[in-house]
C-alpha cells in the first residue's frame, strides 16, 4: 500500500440529469454549462501546479461524471495530466451512473486509463428506485455490472444504500444478495440520512415521509456487516466493505488519514500542511472567479494540533484501525471508560490499538466523546 501521507486529487463534477431528493451535495440540474466548467478548471489547475507533489490517486465525484461525454471526459483527464504527476499504480476512479454505462462508454473509460469505477446502485428494487427518483431500473444496474466487466474492468465498487422509507428487511438482503451475485471487489452500504433543505427533508418535516426506527436502523446495519462478513468481506469503515486490503479505497482512506488532498470544482475542499480550505457552492460564482483567474474559495481555516487530534479519533474510531491506545495518554476518564465499552463489546484492544467492533461502528461518532 503507498505511503498514505501522498496527496490525492479529487475533481468535483457537479453535473446531474436529474436530482435525488435525499442529496444535498453541490450539483447542477442538467449540462448547459459543461464546456465553461471544463474551462475553468483547466484554470483552476494552474493555481496549484507547484502546490502538490507526485498524486496516487484521482477521484472524479459528482454530481454523475458519467454525464460528460467521452471527448469530455478525455479533455478533462488529459488536462489534469499535462498539469500533475502521478504514480505509476496510481488509483483512478470514476463514479458512474448506471444509466449511463453502454458498451463504448464501458471501453472509453477502461483506454482512458480509469481502473476503478464506482456504480451508483442504491438498489435492486425498482419500487426503492422510484422512490429514491433515480434515473435507471434494477435491469440497467444489472446490466451496466456485465458491460463494465466485460470492458475489463476489476476493481468495481457498488454503492447501496438502507434504512429507505417502506423497504423492508427482507427486501433490503435481496439486494445485497443481488450485488453479491457480481461479486464486486467493493460495496459501499450508506443509511439513508435525511438532510435538511432537501426534498427529503421537507417532507420529513411535514410528517409525510416514514423513517425507519432506530433498532431498526440497528438491525440493518449489523444485518448487513454479518452477510458481508459471511461472504467474506472486511468492514474496514462504517459504511465501507472490500474483498481484500488492495480493493478498499485508497482515495477516501486519505480522508481518514489526514494525508494531503487537492479538490478542484464547486464545492470541493482540500486539504494540506494543517490547513484546509472549500470551494464555492455555485457553478455561476465558480466560473466567474476562475475568469479571472482568481481562486473559488468560499473560506479557509488553520487547524490547530489539538484540533487535530480530535479530528483523528472521531476518523479513526470510523475505521478498523482504530487508534493508539498511547494516544489517550495519562487521561482519566478514558481509563475509567475503556474497560467498560470493552465490556459491551464496543472496543477491543490489540497490538497496541483501540479498536471499535462492528457494533461500535454502529456508534462510532460516539466513542470520542466517551473516551475524552
Amino acid at each position: 500500500m503507498p505511503d498514505k501521507k501522498i496527496p490525492g486529487l479529487y475533481v468535483h463534477v457537479p453535473f446531474c440529469l436529474t436530482k435525488c431528493p435525499y442529496c444535498d451535495f453541490y450539483s447542477h440540474p442538467g449540462t448547459r454549462y459543461i464546456s465553461a466548467w471544463l474551462d475553468a478548471v483547466e484554470r483552476e489547475m494552474v493555481l496549484y501546479t507547484d502546490q502538490f507533489s507526485c498524486f496516487d490517486t484521482l477521484y472524479l465525484g459528482g454530481g454523475s461524471p458519467t454525464v460528460l461525454s467521452l471527448h469530455e471526459i478525455e479533455r478533462l483527464t488529459a488536462s489534469i495530466h499535462r498539469r500533475f504527476s502521478f504514480l505509476p499504480d496510481t488509483e483512478t476512479t470514476i463514479e458512474a451512473n448506471p444509466a449511463d454505462i453502454t458498451g463504448r462508454a464501458a471501453r472509453g473509460l477502461k483506454q482512458l486509463g480509469f481502473n476503478r469505477i464506482s456504480l451508483g446502485v442504491q438498489s435492486f428494487d425498482d419500487t426503492v428506485l422510484t422512490l429514491l427518483k433515480r434515473r435507471h431500473t434494477a435491469a440497467d444496474a444489472k446490466r451496466a455490472i456485465r458491460t463494465i466487466r466485460n470492458a475489463g474492468f476489476e476493481n468495481l465498487s457498488i454503492d447501496l444504500m438502507y434504512g429507505v422509507p417502506g423497504q423492508d428487511m427482507a427486501g433490503w438482503k435481496r439486494t445485497l444478495e443481488q450485488a453479491l451475485s457480481f461479486t464486486p471487489e467493493h460495496v459501499s452500504c450508506y443509511q439513508l440520512t435525511i438532510k435538511e433543505n432537501t426534498p427529503f427533508g421537507e417532507l420529513r418535516d411535514k410528517g409525510l415521509l416514514c423513517i425507519p426506527a432506530e433498532k431498526e436502523e440497528e438491525a440493518l446495519f449489523l444485518t448487513t456487516a454479518g452477510l458481508l462478513a459471511k461472504s467474506g468481506y472486511e468492514h474496514y469503515e462504517v459504511s465501507s466493505f472490500a474483498t481484500a486490503k488492495a480493493f478498499c479505497s485508497r482515495h477516501n482512506r486519505k480522508y481518514w488519514n489526514h494525508a494531503p488532498y487537492l479538490g478542484l470544482g464547486p464545492a470541493a475542499h482540500s486539504f494540506n500542511h494543517n490547513r484546509r480550505w472549500w470551494n464555492r457552492c455555485s457553478i455561476e460564482t465558480y466560473l466567474q472567479a476562475l475568469a479571472r483567474y482568481v481562486p473559488p474559495r468560499e473560506a479557509m481555516e488553520e487547524i490547530t494540533a489539538d484540533q487535530l487530534m480530535l479530528e483523528s479519533l472521531f476518523l479513526n474510531f470510523r475505521t478498523r484501525t482504530g487508534i493508539p491506545l498511547a494516544r489517550l495518554g495519562a487521561c482519566n476518564k478514558a481509563a475509567r471508560v475503556l474497560p467498560r465499552l470493552q465490556q459491551e463489546g464496543l472496543v477491543r484492544v490489540a497490538h497496541g490499538r483501540v479498536v471499535p467492533t462492528t457494533r461500535g461502528l454502529l456508534v462510532a461518532d460516539s466513542l470520542p466523546l466517551l473516551l475524552t
